[in-house]
């Protein structure tokens, strides 16, 4: 993510900075210092300081990217005055990773202004300079003929696979008994009574209807409703507690 900080030089200009590493970088750039430890400690004070001076354009929630860089270069200035201070392993490796974000975002600028030169020109296409200027014409061995070019193609068919049809299979939508004891419930809404032939309008198979009717049973198993049947093959009527 981009994100833009205002930072002021000596001469109360401002500059706009695309993130800690950028400020980082411009102020080890004007100190014309390699990447290192030393050069980090020695513009630890300047990136604090701009951070002070800009803290009212970053934003709180990129606030806490600088905050994190100013914390290592803080703990690079303590090592640097004090040289018996031991630093634990995290804090070393954070120290490295620092260094190795900040030579990789050093690698992208370079290219970056490169490429911008290269979009300003309007240039899109590039080809090799040797071959500039040089006409494409087809140059085929001597000893090829056309029936040596058909006889090649036909041994790459020959080579290629039998094209196999692909079994085609049929996936059913899944049911479920826990959908069908919501519907049933949801049924009891507007009425105390419905019957089975109720709950199983608009389904698609049988299946459909015997996960209903198992449905059904697990809430009469869980004493949620009561289910009659006065006459054989007659309605189901479910009742709900």
């Amino acid at each position: 993510m981009t994100y833009i900080v205002k930072a002021h030089h000596y001469k109360n200009q401002e500059q706009l900075f695309e993130g800690p590493l950028d400020l980082l970088l411009d102020l080890i750039e004007k100190e014309k210092l390699d990447i290192t430890d030393i050069a980090l400690a020695q513009v630890a004070d300047q990136f604090i300081s701009y951070l002070e001076n800009s803290k009212e354009d970053i934003t709180p929630e990129h606030l806490s990217s600088f905050l994190l860089v100013a914390g290592k270069l803080i703990l690079i200035k303590s090592k640097a005055i004090l040289p018996i201070l031991e630093l634990e392993k995290e804090e070393e490796e954070d120290i490295e990773e620092l260094k190795a974000r900040l030579r990789e975002y050093q690698k992208f600028k370079e290219i970056s202004k490169k490429i911008k030169i290269l979009s300003i020109g309007k240039k899109k296409f590039f080809s090799r300079e040797c071959y500039s200027g040089m006409q494409s014409v087809f140059c085929p061995p001597e000893n090829v003929t056309v029936f040596g070019l058909r006889e090649a193609f036909e041994n790459i068919l020959n080579k290629l696979l039998d094209i196999k049809e692909i079994k085609t299979h049929i996936v059913l939508e899944m049911i479920s008994i826990k959908d069908k004891i919501d519907h049933i419930k949801n049924s009891f809404i507007e009425r105390i009574e419905i019957t089975f032939r109720d709950v199983t309008v608009g389904t698609k198979n049988k299946v459909e209807i015997i996960v209903t009717f198992l449905a059904m049973l697990e809430l009469v198993r869980k004493s949620i409703v009561v289910v009659e049947q006065n006459d054989m093959f007659g309605d189901i009527r479910i009742k709900k507690l």
